[in-house]
């Protein structure tokens, strides 16, 4: 009897198990019959010291719909500001998106978009393009197909692969070398290069961006000026050196901020974050520089502005600067802005050139590689020039796939 009775509960059970089980599975079968029309395939990329979502644009709506998609996916607006509910991170280096798609130019194998996320408001930015960003783009492109056959060389000991790229944003040619392997070769992000500001070593990845001034206004100098003279709403003013490389940027001396300790250690972005009248007053140093250059000066992501050290803090730094995004001080440097700096200490009476130290402690107008200090380390930009102009300006960062899949909004 007494086993009689274990073996009707056991077969209870069984039936309970398996209800349970049939009822789950179908929940499962109608949710991922449901879903495909609110997700997308994607991948989540890390690109120097920023990271965001990758898409190839085949799988989102026309672009005039995109802000229906990519705002709930970063998990945007959100009045926390912590994009708790999204793929982003809450700041602004982590609420990005590139989105990406064969070229049909005869100089691009690829091109892409770049989006900024708002956080609070989950307002599209496609203003301006992100550097750090820019690195995963080669090789994601070619992992994924996008590329068309192309020429591989050997740089070393290691197959490299070229991949040219469009940037939409700016309408400018980014050419993306970096380290291949397998067969058929893909990506290699091994290897001993250390960035500043991301943990551990990969492989490098050499961005050159070619003839980048004027990417927003035409003119590497839209003024036509080397300094100007900004008027702030409260009626007094600052000078500004006002610079379209890659990226426009608004370039000031902390010293003309009147900041009673301007020295790197205490100059940091998280003082200039716990100050809102300092925040204040550089949005309207931004805007002003905005407006002189012909920009939007309601367009948070272009221009940026850079503050610069008197004071490079280091013998083997050659600028110090810390830079505002999107409102936000940053932790490190945005690519584009370190750019646009680089190439800026290299123009005759800018402020960049002026503050800019070399070797020897002294300072003259010289033209050459920069290494440019900021909160997390350092970064060298180079720059080919020919006659005056600024045929490529170069630099290594790196880049890691971290996830793919479906990215549900």
């Amino acid at each position: 009897m007494q086993m009689r009775r274990l073996a009707c509960t056991h077969q209870a059970l069984r039936r309970t198990v398996h209800s349970t089980y049939t009822t789950s599975l179908n929940k499962i079968k109608h949710v991922s019959t449901m879903s495909p029309s609110r997700s997308f395939p994607a991948l989540f990329v890390r690109g120097g010291t920023s990271n965001g979502l990758v898409i190839q644009r085949r799988h989102l709506p026309p672009q005039d719909q995109w802000h229906t998609v990519l705002p709930a996916a970063m998990g945007a607006p959100d009045p926390y500001g912590r994009q708790l509910n999204g793929m982003g991170g809450g700041i602004s280096s982590t609420s990005k998106v590139c989105v990406l798609a064969p070229s049909t130019r005869a100089d691009a194998d690829v091109e892409f978009t770049f989006v900024q996320v708002g956080i609070r408001d989950g307002v599209l930015d496609l203003a301006g393009n992100c550097g750090n960003m820019s690195s995963a783009v080669g090789p994601v492109a070619w992992d994924e197909g996008l590329v068309g056959e192309r020429e591989r060389g050997e740089r070393g000991e290691y197959r490299e692969a070229v991949v040219r790229v469009f940037n939409t944003n700016t309408s400018k040619i980014i050419h993306s070398r970096f380290r291949v392997a397998g067969d058929p070769p893909v990506y290699c992000p091994d290897g001993d290069y250390e960035m500043d500001g991301v943990p551990g070593t990969q492989s490098e990845i050499t961005l050159s961006f070619l003839d980048p001034a004027g990417a927003k206004t035409g003119k590497a100098l839209p003024t036509g000026n080397a300094v100007d003279t900004l008027t702030l709403p409260d009626g007094s003013t600052i000078e500004a050196s006002l610079v379209d490389v890659s990226n426009p940027g608004v370039f000031v001396r902390i010293d003309d901020l009147g900041v009673s300790d301007a020295s790197p250690d205490t100059f940091t972005p998280q003082a200039v974050e716990s100050d809102p009248a300092l925040k204040a007053r550089l949005e309207h140093i931004r805007q002003a520089g905005a407006a002189k250059m012909g920009l939007d000066p309601k367009t948070e992501s272009v221009p940026k502005i850079v503050l610069l050290f008197s004071d490079s803090g280091s013998a083997d730094v050659d600028i110090r600067c810390l830079t505002l995004s999107m409102g936000q001080a940053h932790k490190a440097v945005p690519l584009t802005l370190a750019l646009c700096l680089g190439a800026a200490a290299n123009m005759p009476g800018t402020l960049p050139a002026r503050v800019r130290r070399v070797k020897g402690g002294e300072k003259s107008e010289i033209v050459g590689p920069v290494v440019i200090g900021h909160p997390s380390g350092t970064v060298e930009i180079g720059a080919t020039t020919e006659n005056g102009r600024i045929v490529s300006a170069d630099l290594l960062r790196t880049a890691r796939v971290l996830m793919k899949g479906q990215v549900y909004y």
